[in-house]
């Protein structure tokens, strides 16, 4: 028996002894497969993008090919053993119309992974194009709208077309649209000094006729101004009224002055007689008040005034009485 025959069968023995070792030596061949394998496109900006493959005992690299629907070989695209986890493609604006698939796999040193695929990709269907920028000249009646595309058309390519929304911002629920390929022009027929606003969407028109429509652009708002002649009427207007004004300020003040006696008299509180004089006023013939306060301290104090009216016979009696008290009282003497 030969060596060769000897070597042969000692390998068979170790592979039927231990079928767990010879598979291991062959899966260490072999990398992780890489995840999360998507195709990026925006404005027709193309990337394929994919999860890193992490390892122990060296970097990982990638490399990315491609195959178009007209071929079945897959060709390099710049992207062999690169150490980032995104790939750029097709970035002239003739192959936007390509049907392409692409695939990916992780590489380190002699060990390589499973190749992982995309789906069928269109840059002309499956990109996603942006909103434009906008800037916007306000004047009394309208909003001049200077539109910038989202990317640049390639010579030959056919125009956008921007979808614009506007409404009066009171009411949101009436909405106008326009349709233009123009980057400038006019929302016309606006009311003055108010508040409008408006959205807009890019439409790309492709070769096969199929608008291509892109995201729409978050509202922005402006207020219109006021004409010429509006302000020239709102000056007259307040002029108007102000002169107004002050003429009835003029007018109050002379009313105010012609008319300052009653308006003192009709400012001045009411005044009121005491009580006591107030009856006293209804009835004459009743004693002051002075009669009917009493003084216990001394009663000689107390003075009486009594009125008596001018001939009276009671002033007559008096005086007789009188007359006869001082009679008796000198009879008396001479007794």
């Amino acid at each position: 028996m030969s060596w060769r025959a000897v070597l042969l069968f000692l390998l068979l023995g170790i592979f039927l002894l231990d079928p767990g070792r010879a598979s291991g030596a062959e899966s260490s061949l072999h990398l992780p497969a890489p995840k999360n394998v998507t195709v990026y496109s925006f404005n027709f900006c193309n990337s394929l993008r994919w999860s890193p493959v992490e390892v122990d005992g060296g970097s990982v690299s990638y490399t990315v090919q491609l195959k178009t629907g007209a071929s079945n070989e897959w060709s390099e695209i710049n992207c062999t053993r690169i150490a980032q986890t995104e790939c750029s493609f097709l970035p002239l604006a003739k192959t936007r119309r390509w049907t392409v698939v692409l695939r990916v796999r992780a590489e380190m040193g002699h060990r390589t992974s499973s190749w992982v695929e995309t789906d069928k990709f269109v840059a002309e269907k499956n990109t996603t194009i942006g909103p434009p920028e906008v800037s916007v000249i306000v004047s009394s009646d309208s909003l001049l709208v200077n539109v910038t595309p989202p990317f640049q058309p390639e010579p030959g390519d056919y125009p956008f077309q921007y979808h614009v929304s506007y409404w009066e911002n009171s009411t949101i629920t009436t909405k106008k649209e326009i349709k233009t390929s123009n980057t400038l022009f006019k929302i016309k027929n606006l009311k003055q000094w108010t508040l409008y606003c408006f959205t807009i969407q890019v439409e790309l028109i492709t070769y096969s006729d199929s608008g291509l429509l892109g995201l729409q652009r978050a509202p922005v708002c402006y207020r219109t101004t006021i004409s010429e002649a509006a302000k020239a009427g709102y000056i007259v207007l307040i002029f108007i009224s102000v002169d107004l004004l002050l003429i009835f300020i003029i007018v109050g003040f002379f009313c105010l002055w012609r008319h300052q006696k009653a308006i003192k008299y009709l400012s001045r509180p009411p005044l009121r007689i005491p009580s006591h004089f107030e009856e006293y006023l209804r009835d004459p013939s009743m004693p002051h008040l002075e009669m009917l306060e009493t003084h216990e301290e001394d009663p000689r104090d107390s003075i009486i005034i009594v009125s008596i009216g001018e001939g009276s016979s009671a002033y007559g009696d008096m005086l007789d009485g009188n007359t006869c008290s001082r009679s008796s009282s000198s009879g008396r003497d001479v007794t």
